[in-house]
């Protein structure tokens, strides 16, 4: 598989993706994944960005750099948009709300379901990853107490260990708790479904959109035609859908959401958090919910090939040797459940207390 444009290296210029919309793009280092869009939308009281990046004084450094090309500073942001709870789009809000005194807008149900349990799950489906050994740290390099601590908190509904950040990534974001400089913002003004922003001079819709995460939204602008669409809709690689979540089946949400902005009439400009913009909005939701639903006819015949099996025996079925591990449980689990959910699967636990899963 070649290389994605999601996976492209940040570039250094600033561009302008529709009226009074900027596109910064910001280096980051998660698998399978080279830059996050920030789009700066601007008005006569400065910019509010949205998704402003990694947590961290390197990507800090580019932001402001990014913000100097468009003659902004730090202190014109006056209101920050996260468009979910994962950090490379939530990373830079903390310190733009204390630099800046910014506003920080999120989801309602914005929040981490596990001490820093989400923060590094992967942003895009198992198909989608490039080799993962640079961005793994072995885990001899830190204290065997504290690591025990750490994997024990990471235990799925099916037996397994949750897709979470390298160990040091995590263990550096704990040191920055302790010594007050969080990284996870709180948000001061909780939005839901519906509710309006008034951004660049225009009305922004906010639309409720889970499955990638269960606090996942996009802004519509009906007036340009745009679409700010976070993780939800990207040009060229699925999300990952994971089962570790609070949803019961997430990949019902994921369809039902798909579905929503589907519908939106007039949408001539796809901004997505990774990857370049588009228009062919309906297309490609199409596309991904096409690229599940064969997922699904793919686990109903593993099921008539293994018989009842467990998640980890679907997963490696499903995918490629160097594939397996949380991450393809995860993605495994999320469409089993589905299954399960649309009476297509039953599930129950063997002697062993595994769930053990077969299609009907």
């Amino acid at each position: 598989m070649g290389k994605r444009q999601e996976q492209e290296p940040a570039r250094s210029e600033v561009s302008e993706v529709a009226p009074n919309v900027l596109r910064l793009e910001l280096p980051i280092r998660l698998p399978g994944l080279g830059h996050v869009n920030c789009y700066a939308i601007l008005d006569d009281d400065g910019a509010a960005l949205v998704d402003p990046g990694l947590p961290g004084l390197p990507t800090w450094r580019v932001l402001q750099d990014r913000l100097k090309q468009a003659g902004l500073s730090v202190k014109h942001i006056h209101t920050v948009i996260v468009t979910h709870s994962h950090s490379d789009h939530f990373g830079g809000a903390v310190r733009l709300a204390r630099d800046a005194k910014a506003e920080v807008v999120g989801h309602r149900s914005f929040r981490l379901e596990r001490y820093y349990g989400n923060l590094g799950s992967s942003e895009v489906s198992v198909e989608d990853l490039e080799a993962q050994d640079d961005v793994e740290i072995a885990d001899q390099q830190v204290d065997p107490a504290v690591l025990a601590r750490l994997e024990n908190e990471g235990i799925t509904a099916w037996g397994g260990k949750a897709d979470r950040a390298p160990l040091r990534t995590r263990l550096r974001w704990r040191l920055m708790d302790w010594l007050g400089t969080p990284i996870v913002p709180t948000i001061t003004r909780p939005v839901e479904h519906g509710d309006v922003l008034k951004l660049a001079g225009r009305e922004w819709f906010v639309v409720h959109t889970p499955g990638h995460t269960p606090d996942h939204v996009c802004l519509h602008d009906p007036e340009r035609g745009i679409l700010l669409a976070g993780d939800h809709v990207l040009p060229t690689i699925t999300p990952h859908i994971s089962g570790n979540g609070t949803s019961a089946d997430p990949l019902a949400s994921f369809f039902y959401s798909l579905d929503r902005v589907a519908e939106i009439s007039g949408v001539e400009t796809v901004l997505p958090a990774h990857g370049h913009p588009f228009d062919d909005l309906k297309g490609r939701a199409e596309a991904i919910k096409r690229h599940h639903k064969e997922r699904l006819v793919r686990l109903q015949e593993i099921s008539t090939e293994l018989g009842p099996a467990s998640v980890e025996e679907f997963s490696q079925k499903l995918f490629k040797p160097r594939s397996w591990g949380s991450m393809a449980e995860s993605e495994t689990y999320a469409h089993l459940e589905h299954l399960r959910f649309s009476r297509e699967a039953e599930r129950y636990e063997d002697s062993d207390g595994r769930l053990v899963y077969v299609t009907r």
